[in-house]
């Protein structure tokens, strides 16, 4: 059985950044995340797509804010259940937690955290009769590597953001880009129509609407795309891809049936003071988790768990007392044994 003092579940950027904030406080933290790596959506979903609201970074790669947030933690040792989903959780008499994955791993704890993100995610599919035929041979619901359509034809179908932010960035890479969408008008952010719509004034985009992709052409493999354009008669498209972009659609999985207090998909907490959940000692932070005013940012999760580990801390040693130091005043000690120092020019004594 694995043992430590806060069970994190979800290794997302909440869920590391959890690691640091437990570490200055000397709590050694676990993971565990159904994905095969670290990173929640940032590693699995779009690492590749920027991110324009970390503080001090003006843009950072999701996958790049992973790396720095990996690097920041190692010092604190952490360890990781990785590929495993929570499955189970079980309330120990002493008040601690027992939680086992789907497959048979148990972890003590004195604390949980969920840090799921939005939860499991499942592609919305459009109707098509025969796509699942094709999956993983031509249709691809996530686009995780765009040099995976290095020279290739790719037809991208949806109207959001990914439909708009992927369509653009394949230009520079794909051998010829087809945006399809079902309305004339698109629900992404206006600078990203804009673009779209001066590539296609360029010839680097073909743009199809008011049109949706019906059917689906191949043997083996996805070879073209039958297309109906409202109105007008249906045609083939050749390609070696298709990627409807429709979003994905969040569950909460197991711990939907844990006992905690769920509205709208979403874990509620008490944020007045600590995060905490409906059940002593279970916390819930970054997208997991609702309350009045919440903001679905990976800031707002950075703040909560800096909170969560206070509230954690106090739980675990409520003996203690805890006198909040700055890090550039106290540096930080590592589990390892570093040390790293604060500088000496910010260090004031106070008479």
């Amino acid at each position: 059985m694995i043992s430590t003092d806060i069970l994190i579940i979800g290794a997302g950027p909440t869920g590391l950044f959890t690691v640091f904030e437990a570490g200055l406080l000397k709590l050694r933290c676990h993971l565990i995340d159904a994905l095969p790596q670290p990173g929640g959506q940032c590693s699995e979903i779009y690492p590749k797509k920027p991110i324009y609201d970390i503080p001090a970074y003006p843009e950072i790669l999701a996958g790049d804010l992973t790396d720095k947030l990996m690097e920041q933690i190692k010092q604190f040792q952490p360890g990781f259940t990785l590929g495993e989903r929570a499955d189970t959780i079980d309330k120990q008499e002493d008040g601690t937690f027992i939680v086992t994955t789907n497959k048979g791993t148990k972890h003590h704890a004195k604390v949980v955290a969920i840090a799921g993100g939005l939860g499991s995610f499942e592609p919305r599919k459009p109707p098509i009769e025969n796509i699942k035929n094709y999956e993983e041979k031509g249709v691809e619901y996530i686009i995780r590597d765009p040099e995976f359509y290095r020279n290739k034809k790719v037809v991208i179908s949806g109207g959001g953001d990914s439909a708009l932010d992927w369509s653009i960035f394949l230009t520079d890479v794909a051998s010829e880009v087809t945006l399809i969408h079902r309305r004339n008008e698109f629900r992404g952010a206006l600078d990203s129509v804009d673009k779209v719509q001066e590539l296609k004034d360029a010839g680097k985009i073909r743009l199809i609407t008011p049109a949706e992709v019906k059917g689906i052409v191949g043997n083996s493999k996805v070879e073209a795309v039958r297309v109906e354009v409202k109105g007008e008669e249906t045609f083939d498209i050749e390609t070696d891809h298709f990627v409807p972009l429709f979003g994905l659609s969040p569950k909460l999985g197991p711990i939907a049936d844990w006992g905690l207090e769920i509205e709208k998909n979403a874990i509620k907490v008490n944020n007045a003071l600590d995060y905490q959940t409906n059940i002593p000692g279970i916390y819930a932070i970054g997208d997991v988790n609702t309350y009045p005013g919440k903001l679905k940012l990976i800031l707002c999760g950075f703040h909560e768990a800096t909170l969560m580990c206070q509230s954690a801390y106090k739980r675990i040693y409520p003996d203690k007392k805890y006198v909040m130091k700055y890090t550039t005043v106290g540096g930080v000690d590592g589990f390892d044994g570093t040390r790293k120092e604060a500088p000496k020019a910010v260090i004031k004594k106070i008479e």
